[in-house]
């Protein structure tokens, strides 16, 4: 009787080793090697570019894109999306406008401001509030992330200009005899010549990456999002860890509409227009899969600045906003193409 070897493989040689090993990581850094050519051309186009002050002006306003984007990351963890934080990030703007400049209690005859660590909270709170709307909507009516989240991205933008009947809120810095002041500290102080925001936004990405990498919470996060009737199965609280970042991302985009509003001591009801796509950019660009299960805070994080600092540079060498706008976009479609390649090779490996 004759045996014979089922399993033939053939021996994998060194020089397809290297070749998949450098594959893979041109592929896993691909956000990092962007971002250092990024820096690299615009620093030999323009002079201006490449100094610390710059640098430092740059990252302020990647902090805005970057808070989102870390709430939008825990969204898209679980394999959903969250089209309203542009839109809580406007009416979270306006809410803080609107009680910097006094509540009037006309029962009363007196008009009360709050002092800013109360501002600070309310709106926060009421970020989460708009958050947890998103997630009962989800988690429990089962309608479709988009759909709910679209639905609410109306609905509070439509709040924020009936509040403000479309005007902007100014002259939010407060006075020193109402005691209110201290709201334009977040957004254009500096502390050891870092910026506030940059210093927030470096804070909630720390927490995110230890909560995603060290907690309970951020395995149910990967398991829920890799695979949520298994994770059910499985014992994973899914729907409360599907209402939980819902919130997380409201409370993000009310820190960010908070972080802008103070850097122009104003709050505007179309603020945030479009933020919600920019956000989801930085994330995609990041390494993270739109399907769930699959990103980290740090490839967020460089997704951000890749966007920010794109943007920025092209502003600097006089580019016009609509080519701005061509180079981005393709720069997205570009990361989600190299994220197909990605996961449809380990799809394929596994």
């Amino acid at each position: 009787m004759s045996v014979t070897n089922i399993t033939d493989k053939k021996p994998v040689s060194n020089g397809q080793r290297r070749n998949f090993s450098l594959v893979r990581l041109i592929l896993e850094g691909r956000a990092f090697f962007a971002l250092i050519a990024i820096i690299a051309v615009f620093s030999f186009l323009s002079p201006n570019y490449f100094t610390l002050d710059n640098f430092l002006i740059m990252a302020s306003h990647v902090a805005i894109y970057g808070i989102l984007a870390i709430g939008m990351l825990l969204v898209i963890l679980n394999g959903g999306i969250d089209l309203s934080v542009g839109s809580t990030l406007g009416l979270t703007g306006c809410v803080a406008g609107f009680l910097m400049q006094g509540v009037v209690l006309s029962s009363f005859g007196i008009i009360l401001y709050p002092p800013v660590w109360a501002v600070v909270i309310l709106t926060c709170v009421l970020g989460g509030i708009v958050g947890a709307v998103n997630g009962v909507l989800i988690a429990y009516l089962r309608v479709p992330a988009f759909v709910a989240s679209l639905g609410v991205l109306y609905v509070a933008r439509g709040f924020a200009l009936l509040m403000s009947n479309g005007l902007a809120y100014n002259n939010l810095a407060g006075r020193p005899e109402l005691g209110n002041t201290g709201f334009a500290w977040l957004g254009s102080n500096r502390l050891a010549g870092i910026p506030i925001s940059v210093l927030v936004l470096a804070a909630l990405a720390i927490i995110c990456g230890l909560v995603l990498s060290r907690t309970a919470f951020g395995r149910w996060l990967y398991a829920s999002g890799g695979n949520e009737r298994a994770a059910d199965l499985s014992g994973v609280p899914v729907r409360q860890v599907k209402i939980a970042v819902y919130v997380l991302s409201g409370v993000c985009a009310a820190v960010a509409g908070l972080v802008l509003s103070s850097q122009l001591t104003s709050a505007v009801p179309m603020a945030g227009n479009t933020y919600e796509l920019t956000a989801i950019a930085a994330v995609v660009i990041g390494g993270a899969a739109l399907t769930g299960g699959r990103g980290t805070a740090r490839g967020t994080m460089i997704g951000a600045f890749v966007i920010g600092f794109l943007s920025d540079g092209l502003v600097i060498i006089g580019v016009s906003s609509y080519w701005q706008t061509v180079f981005t976009g393709a720069v997205i479609v570009l990361a989600v193409l190299m994220n197909s390649i990605q996961y449809g090779r380990r799809t394929k490996s596994s």
